[in-house]
């Protein structure tokens, strides 16, 4: 369904660490840097034929987090969920809500953790228990 989400960015090289680190767990490599033809840098991170872009914005505002906007990346195992948590939080994220772990609904078991961005953007590890 989706071709690529883009998140913006007040301090790219900062999220290029913080990004680097965390979508390393996942076995994601170095991003493609690209400059915009109006001079903003944007990282590429390439994947499994999806791709997470890191932009500076366009418009020269500053970059915000969506209110309510969640971005999950889908993990191989809850071991890899707590290493994207605790890989993020010493990357410069923040953890937020419940600790990571295991959490049943009627939407089924999942393993979850929840952390912010430096920009404050929200990030979802997820894993799903078969």
């Amino acid at each position: 369904m989706f071709n690529h989400i883009v998140v913006g960015s007040n301090d790219i090289e900062r999220s290029k660490h913080f990004y680097g680190a965390v979508l390393g767990v996942l076995g994601v490599g170095e991003p493609f840097q690209h400059r915009a033809p109006s001079g903003h840098l944007r990282l590429f991170y390439r994947h499994d034929g999806n791709t997470f872009c890191v932009s500076q914005p366009i418009n020269d505002e500053p970059a915000t987090c969506a209110n309510g906007g969640t971005i999950g990346f889908k993990c191989g195992s809850a071991e890899q969920v707590q290493q994207f948590h605790d890989v993020a939080v010493a990357s410069g994220g923040v953890s937020i809500e419940a600790p990571p772990g295991l959490r049943e609904s009627d939407l089924g078991s999942m393993y979850l953790a929840y952390v912010r961005d430096p920009d404050g953007n929200k990030l979802c590890a997820i894993y799903r228990p078969r």
